[in-house]
């Protein structure tokens, strides 16, 4: 289960080779990072990718595809190849959750309309397409602890012995003491930064570049601010326990726009 970056020669009949290192497979939840020839166009999931000056391109792969997916590249001589990908399954097991305050798991409608209104802000954080490939790093661990909470677990909240189920979980827990210092992944530019939403409490986004972007939510600290170049490395802030959090923990997610992928399988190739 690998985010993957391959390299493999395709062909088009008796045209020259075009240099489209797409998998052949990839696991739901993934982050894909190809190359093609510089200049190429490439379209998948009705829009178009940007392509880096060195040919990278990026996109993800949604918890629940089931695939085959299709991608359409075209060179700037005008060769056209198309790309199918196998998708993967994962299983996905439910999570129960006991603890949390029941006022954020059923709120009243005037808290449910503050939910929104900051949720859409998040959310508009997430269109930029910016050109920085910092996506293209090796990230790392933003904090070191147990992994308590896994990506597109379906989760299911116990309040007054009553199962309340929610949408799957949108990224990886990380159980760490509250204050720990957190790092930044990869380098990228800070888009949303609020110490004070009501479900996820301290949350702060970076922006990675394609549509790449990091979310860090239940912080104690926010270190930087909107607009800060941020490099691989630099603590951004501190675990906390803020919003409808059981304990302190870190919750990492990560986005390619609006498509919730999984960091750990970028960790588990090194990427």
């Amino acid at each position: 289960m690998k985010r993957v970056f391959a390299l493999l020669a395709l062909s088009l009949l008796a045209s020259p080779a075009l240099a489209a290192p797409f998998p052949a497979q990839v696991p739901q939840g993934a982050l894909v990072i190809a190359r093609v020839d510089p200049g190429s166009e490439v379209t998948y999931a009705g829009r178009t990718l940007r392509v880096a000056p060195d040919g990278a391109v990026a996109f993800g792969v949604g918890r629940d595809e089931k695939g085959p997916i299709h991608v359409q590249v075209r060179t700037r001589d005008g060769r056209r190849q198309h790309v199918t990908i196998e998708v993967a399954p994962r299983d996905w097991p439910v999570e129960r959750v006991d603890g949390v305050p029941p006022k954020t798991v059923e709120p009243p409608p005037e808290i449910a309309e503050r939910i929104r209104r900051e949720q859409a802000r998040v959310v508009a954080a997430r269109v930029r397409d910016d050109e920085r490939t910092d996506f293209e790093q090796a990230f790392i661990w933003p904090v070191t602890g147990r992994i308590s909470g896994r990506f597109g677990n379906q989760r299911v909240y116990v309040v007054k012995g009553k199962d309340v189920p929610k949408s799957p979980h949108s990224g990886m827990d990380i159980a760490a003491p509250e204050g720990t210092p957190v790092k930044a992944p990869a380098a990228g530019l800070v888009t949303f930064a609020d110490t004070g939403l009501y479900l996820t409490g301290g949350t702060l986004l970076i922006d990675h570049g394609h549509g790449v972007s990091t979310n860090f939510l239940h912080l104690s600290r926010i270190d930087v601010k909107v607009g800060d170049r941020i490099e691989q490395g630099q603590v951004v802030g501190a675990v906390g326990k803020t919003g409808r959090a059981t304990g302190p923990h870190l919750h990492w997610g990560m986005n390619w726009f609006d498509v919730r992928i999984d960091p750990l399988l970028l960790l588990e190739t090194g990427h």
